[in-house]
């Protein structure tokens, strides 16, 4: 797990343009405020969140967007919602 803070941390960043989320239609594109990896904030892996809804809309967007399985995850918003992000979806990475 991470040590140190993300290098967006605090940034805002732009999602690329192929991931999708089943909740959010235009989120290709979308502005995204990083407030750091997920696990820095306290929450440990994204995979053992129960009951997180966060993390169980991840779970999905992982197989739904063929993301890798570990623990490169950011959390952070669009508008007013959180959301987890994988570092891949993030325009420049």
């Amino acid at each position: 797990m991470h040590k140190e803070a993300s290098k967006f941390n605090g940034k805002t960043v732009k999602i690329k343009a192929s991931a999708t989320h089943p909740q959010v239609p235009d989120f290709a594109g979308s502005e995204y405020r990083v407030e750091d990896w997920w696990d820095v904030l306290g929450q440990g892996s994204w995979m053992d969140c129960d009951g997180n809804m966060a993390c169980i809309i991840y779970a999905m967007r992982v197989a739904d967007n063929k993301l890798p399985l570990d623990n490169e995850v950011l959390y952070g918003k669009i508008g007013c919602f959180g959301h987890l992000v994988h570092i891949s979806e993030i325009e420049g990475e």
